[in-house]
């Protein structure tokens, strides 16, 4: 049976986006090859035609990983352009930090951020991963600085807490424990990422 010229490379696409739910629910490590290919309906041995073997499959997952976890963590974050305000900047990332320390984003790992579901797999992986995971968060830390007045020591601080707080969260069993720790970090990241007489240092 011949296949359309674009069938391959939706098949990898259908591929990577069920690996990457996958691993962020269940981790990568511990996911087989067979149970990768058999979430897209697939035998295991048709993997090799897509990836040259599964740690390739994860440096592109990673890679994927780190635009969606900057989206997350950074969209409209930075240096305020022409016409907008330090204030305003400082608001849009406040809405960053609300919208990635709540309730639905540790509830829905396989959908959120991959730092803190993958963190540990990432330390692992080889040289190329890790540097393209430093660089990401070196970007996302200057556009956080920029909303902060230039204060990188608080970017670096708040994306931390973010990651840290988030794999937190996720680790423990009860709702009440869940919603006390995004509560209290989402207090002291909005404290932090405010300015004078700024309101987004309201709770959440």
């Amino acid at each position: 049976m011949r296949y359309a010229a674009t069938h391959k490379q939706a098949t990898r696409e259908r591929l990577l986006d069920s690996s990457r739910a996958i691993a962020k629910r269940r981790g990568f490590d511990g996911s087989g090859v067979d149970a990768l290919m058999q979430a897209v309906g697939l035998s295991g041995g048709a993997f090799y035609s897509h990836f040259g073997s599964k740690a390739e499959l994860f440096a592109t997952l990673v890679e994927r990983e780190l635009e969606h976890s900057a989206a997350l963590l950074g969209q409209a974050a930075g240096p305020p352009p022409a016409g907008r305000t330090a204030a305003a900047a400082r608001s849009q990332l406040a809405r960053s930090l609300k919208r990635y320390l709540s309730h639905a984003h540790a509830q829905q790992p396989e959908a959120g951020c991959a730092l803190p579901a993958l963190g540990a797999e990432i330390a692992r992986a080889g040289p190329a991963v890790r540097t393209g995971v430093e660089q990401s968060l070196r970007q996302l830390q200057q556009q956080w600085a920029g909303a902060l007045a230039g204060d990188g020591d608080t970017a670096w601080a708040l994306l931390s807490q973010c990651v840290g707080a988030l794999m937190l969260a996720r680790v423990v069993q009860s709702d009440r424990t869940r919603h006390e720790i995004l509560a209290a970090n989402r207090r002291v990241a909005l404290a932090a990422a405010a300015g004078p007489g700024d309101a987004a240092s309201s709770p959440a």
